[in-house]
């Protein structure tokens, strides 16, 4: 059975994360509105959305539309999922869940409340090539993990884009940060020695560029099992780089590019036996995640994460921007 989906706005991520999906999965896109009605339209004869409508509200009201995908500004992924959520519509939002613990709270409690489906996109989780490394520090392969390193970079946006927005709840611990979290805290459900139990974050650095937005920031943390993690998520960077390192007392794996393994779907693990190369196939994370959602809204099949993770996540972001010297968005 297809979903029958309505897209608010035609970025960028729009069409990686669910036009092109959809296409694969068999889909319906059956409404696309944006704040520039051009763009919608084009956005709609590219990927075949059968209508355009005027704004976000129509989107979400129109009775073809049983799920509203959420890819806006981060200051406005809250507003519109509760919109969503009280039209009894689910919801794929793009991360960070909203700009803060306490509207992410909100967003969660009013799913619950209603009944309603709402997943945060945290796509890298569902491509076999992470949950492949997860294995690996899960059974012992790699010994006691020792340290969990997620970096994470890329070039420069332009000046207008709404990372640079303090009002648009901006910055690269925001906009990147939110996922080296979500990997910390992942790897933290697991029962591996090293780990056992959600991290703590110990200390965090962060670069402004302009007030109260972050252009670079690194996390320090520690598991409870003894692991030490680092994180470094730079938006002022030469080229695209977003590694996962879980290094143990027997090992390592090396995740080359969790954020785009339809790029590079390497995973190098390292041990006493020498060096290996495993490739876990270029088929997109996003169509991972689309194919998960939609089993779970069709066949009720759990999905790996819930709104409380969602909440937890956005209580860590907060509690770094604080760490760092810098108020939560």
């Amino acid at each position: 059975m297809s979903l029958r989906i309505g897209v608010l706005g035609a970025s960028r991520i729009a069409e990686k994360a669910v036009a092109g999906p959809a296409q694969e999965l068999g889909h319906r896109l059956v409404a696309v509105a944006a704040r520039d009605p051009h763009r919608a339209a084009a956005f709609a004869e590219k990927y075949g959305v059968e209508r355009t409508l005027a704004s976000y509200a129509e989107v979400i009201e129109d009775p073809e539309v049983d799920v509203v995908y959420n890819p806006l500004a981060n200051s406005l992924h809250a507003p519109w999922n509760l919109a969503s959520i009280a039209a009894g519509k689910p919801v794929l939002s793009e991360k960070p869940f909203a700009r803060n613990r306490s509207e992410a709270s909100r967003v969660a409690e009013a799913a619950e409340a209603a009944g309603v489906a709402v997943l945060e996109g945290f796509h890298y989780f569902f491509h076999p090539v992470t949950q492949r490394a997860f294995a690996l520090a899960a059974d012992g392969s790699l010994g006691t993990v020792t340290r969990v390193e997620v970096r994470m970079a890329m070039p420069t946006p332009g000046d207008d884009d709404p990372r640079w927005s303090l009002d648009l709840a901006g910055g690269a611990l925001m906009d990147l940060g939110c996922y080296s979290l979500h990997i910390m805290r992942s790897l933290g459900r697991l029962t591996a020695d090293g780990l056992q139990g959600q991290p703590s974050i110990t200390g965090a650095d962060a670069e402004e560029r302009g007030a109260g937005v972050d252009s670079r920031c690194e996390v320090e943390l520690v598991f409870p099992g003894g692991a030490t993690g680092f994180s470094s998520h730079s938006m002022v960077a030469e080229e695209y780089s977003f590694t996962i390192r879980i290094i143990g007392t027997a090992g390592e794996v090396l995740v080359h590019d969790f954020i785009r393994p339809h790029l590079d779907d390497r995973l190098t693990v390292t041990g006493p036996a020498g060096q290996r190369v495993e490739r876990l196939g270029t088929r997109s994370s996003y169509s991972y995640q689309l194919e998960a959602f939609a089993a779970h809204l069709h066949d009720g099949r759990p999905l790996p994460y819930d709104l409380c993770d969602a909440v937890a996540n956005m209580s860590y972001v907060d509690t770094v921007y604080r760490a760092a010297g810098l108020a939560p968005r």
